[in-house]
């Protein structure tokens, strides 16, 4: 325990280009504390910066990742030997929209891997502002490198629940409903007390899986076009006395296609959060909006305020974690980065240092 020398880290000097290094540790003062990281989650949008040339806040050289758990080895005293969860967004909590009660998209915030410096999750440690840490005071026989996707992989669909405002009863949509958000979305959707749940995917097996983790229906889009979406959403409300409006439909692909089943679908008094990050333009006519009385809503990250909410759902059992992670060493990270890139990763990675 203690302040290391040096902080170890797989650092991308360049799009495409990872480089194992050693870096300096600053100095750090008051509020800010060292974090010995037990793993970080590989995330679409670690990829996407890799691979498509995403512009972060810090250019390259940089650390990647930002779905982290580690404990606390320096710093803030009432802290040191805790164990945490670093939420991948860290707010100022100070600027105006901070103050509006939507800090998660907060323009000044810390988050590893972007706009923390040089600074990210692919290293042995991490310096972090400590004011929103997430503390793991029991994890329940939980092995703490799990609770690596707690940090966002589970935290930002909670965050477009709220958004979403899913509650008991609520009839709930999910576009990607088996990928590394979905499948927490379609959790965090039947916790919170939704009475249907369809899921929406290409993966067979894992529609069926979905099944026992809070889908209720689902609806595979293999070979099919947005419209045999649609009408198989509409035979399945039909056929089980269901109402076409008030839907919630959450987007968690990012994909052309996705986007288009949620807005094709989208009617009155519904609503539409996006989750899922893209590049494609899709058409829309706004007019529906304003006819049909519905919402279209982005989400972004996650307020701290909520992870011990999250974690709580963790720890008690109702949200599963190790079925859909796959634990590897971080040596091995240009090997997951590629397998990611080629969707070859049935789970979500969570890397351990190895240094």
């Amino acid at each position: 325990m203690g302040k290391p020398d040096k902080i170890e880290t797989w650092q991308m000097v360049e799009p495409g280009k990872l480089t194992r290094t050693s870096i300096d540790v600053p100095e750090i003062g008051p509020g800010e504390v060292i974090v010995e990281i037990a793993g970080c989650g590989v995330c679409h949008t670690d990829i996407g910066y890799f691979y498509n040339g995403v512009p972060t806040v810090t250019m390259p050289p940089l650390t990647l990742g930002h779905e982290i758990s580690g404990r606390v080895v320096d710093g803030d005293e009432r802290l040191i030997g805790k164990e945490v969860i670093i939420p991948a967004v860290m707010p100022c909590n100070s600027c105006p929209i901070c103050m509006s009660g939507r800090g998660n998209r907060c323009l000044n915030q810390a988050m590893p891997g972007n706009s923390l410096g040089i600074y990210g999750g692919f290293s042995s440690h991490i310096p972090v502002p400590s004011v929103d840490l997430c503390v793991v005071e029991d994890r329940r026989g939980l092995p703490l490198e799990h609770l690596a996707v707690v940090a966002d992989a589970i935290a930002s669909p909670y965050q477009a629940a709220k958004r979403a405002g899913i509650q008991e009863g609520d009839l709930v949509l999910i576009t990607g409903a088996v990928g590394g958000i979905g499948t927490y979305m379609t959790q965090i959707a039947s916790v919170l007390g939704a009475r249907e749940v369809v899921a929406v995917d290409r993966v067979a097996e894992k529609l069926e899986r979905s099944l026992h983790y809070g889908a209720t229906a689902t609806i595979n889009t293999t070979g099919k076009g947005v419209k045999d979406v649609r009408e198989e959403f509409r035979s399945y409300c039909k056929s089980k006395n269901l109402p076409g409006f008030g839907w919630k439909f959450i987007e968690c692909t990012g994909t052309k296609m996705g986007q288009e089943i949620g807005i094709e679908l989208l009617g009155f008094v519904g609503r539409m959060i996006v989750v899922g990050y893209g590049t494609h333009k899709v058409e829309y006519m706004l007019s529906r909006l304003m006819a049909f009385d519905a919402e279209i809503i982005g989400t972004w990250g996650c307020l701290p305020k909520y992870y011990p909410e999250v974690l709580q759902f963790v720890l008690d059992g109702s949200i599963k974690i190790a079925p859909f992670v796959e634990l590897r060493p971080m040596s091995q990270i240009e090997s997951v980065f590629n397998d990611a890139h080629e969707a070859r990763l049935g789970k979500r990675v969570v890397l351990i240092p190895d240094f």
